[in-house]
């Protein structure tokens, strides 16, 4: 993957959104809202957005993942690319950018065939990695690759929770205190032994799938609720709190069956697959 990037920003031009992305970077105290694998779920993100103008938040990132799926990936384009938030690629966007259509899997397809050359521009400026206040680190998958769980390991038998040294060497000596992941669509915690906290927020817009790589294995969370995390830095060091958040996950079950896309009609539906 790309080497680290820092930007700063002047999120508080959205004047609409000042109140949950306008981070204050100055201060000690630091609250996150951590947002991950939206997957062109338009009205997850929206439900999650209200969500995160209720409770507050300094700064809003977004961890990868963002259009690939059966929903509304040139719209949900649209929503991100007016906020600016911090934004890092997943692997389904550089699949987007390097895969031949004719190979892509649906997903990466139906992105593929509705987003417009701005949309392509726009994930193509974004970084692999990236660096938030100097001591927060968004990877998608780890710090080396997008495609391998950071928090679960994949066996034979299927998927599990990782160990603690599977995640140690994983996050081999990324020089951040917190790291902030997806891919695996499962809301967990994790802290390591030298005090780094990892944290995975969920996905806001798919809550099970399965996949056939490294081995067969399916992700469930059990419900269709949108997933995401407030992490926020105290004087104790930082503190995560994961959210559900309801949203009219029928109708877009509906859209994902009026496309043919039985998988996603389901896993939206139940939080199962």
């Amino acid at each position: 993957m790309g080497g680290s990037t820092r930007r700063r920003h002047d999120w508080t031009r959205h004047a609409e959104l000042a109140t949950i992305a306008a981070p204050r970077l100055d201060f000690f105290a630091m609250k996150i809202a951590a947002l991950s694998d939206i997957h062109g779920n338009l009205a997850a993100l929206d439900a999650v957005l209200d969500d995160v103008r209720r409770r507050g938040a300094d700064v809003i990132v977004n961890l990868g993942d963002i259009l690939s799926g059966a929903l509304h990936p040139a719209e949900t384009a649209d929503r991100l690319i007016a906020l600016d938030l911090p934004t890092i690629k997943g692997n389904h966007e550089r699949q987007l950018l390097s895969g031949d259509r004719e190979t892509m899997r649906l997903s990466d397809r139906w992105a593929h065939d509705t987003l417009r050359d701005d949309h392509r521009a726009w994930i193509a400026a974004l970084p692999a990695r990236l660096m938030l206040d100097d001591d927060v680190l968004m990877v998608h998958g780890t710090p080396a690759s997008d495609l391998v769980y950071f928090l679960e390991t994949v066996t034979p038998d299927g998927c599990r929770a990782a160990t603690p040294d599977e995640i140690a060497q994983r996050a081999r000596d990324a020089p951040a205190s917190l790291i902030l992941c997806g891919h695996t669509h499962v809301p967990r915690i994790a802290k390591l032994d030298d005090g780094r906290l990892i944290v995975n927020p969920g996905s806001v817009g798919l809550q099970a799938y399965t996949d056939d790589q490294p081995h067969p294995h399916r992700i469930e969370t059990g419900s269709p609720h949108a997933r995401y995390a407030m992490v926020s830095r105290t004087p104790a060091g930082w503190q995560a709190e994961f959210h559900a958040v309801e949203y009219d996950w029928h109708t877009a079950a509906d859209t994902a069956a009026v496309r043919g896309r039985d998988d996603w009609t389901f896993a939206l539906r139940t939080g199962r697959c």
